[in-house]
């Protein structure tokens, strides 16, 4: 019988999870400062998916405010281990996101993803999403 993947809000009594992580779920190893950080950031949301003791995936969000219209949730980050893909973690992690949004009367989410990552494609159009025409500029600090 295949272990139950369960999903949960990191926050500061959570986080020990991120111990057990499986392999391409974040870009980079978890920084203990940054952490710290991101969870005291307010409008800050992370989800992680869970199976058996094991970090199987995470979808990271944050509110993102404007002074003359609703705010939107700017979805920062998405990632699930292969053996877990196409198993519906990266869908339940999206749709979270959503819902936390609206809860949040926040009007619209928005990703970013490379024109070839057809997968992320293929997932969030199947959500509903639109894709729109635009380029992105980027400064490196």
């Amino acid at each position: 019988m295949p272990e139950l993947i369960r999903t949960c809000r990191l926050t500061r009594d959570t986080a020990g999870l991120l111990e057990n992580i499986a392999e391409e779920v974040f870009d980079e190893e978890i920084d203990t400062p940054r952490l710290a950080t991101y969870l005291e950031s307010p409008g800050h949301l992370m989800i992680i998916a869970v199976c058996g003791t094991q970090v199987i995936g995470q979808i990271a969000a944050y509110v993102h405010s404007h002074p003359d219209r609703a705010s939107d949730v700017y979805i920062d980050n998405l990632g699930v281990s292969p053996p877990f893909r196409r198993r519906g973690v990266a869908r339940r992690l999206v749709d979270e996101v959503l819902a936390w949004g609206k809860t949040l009367e926040c009007d619209q989410a928005w990703i970013v993803t490379d024109i070839e990552n057809h997968a992320a494609r293929a997932l969030y159009e199947g959500r509903g999403a639109a894709a729109e025409p635009i380029v992105m500029f980027s400064y490196k600090l």
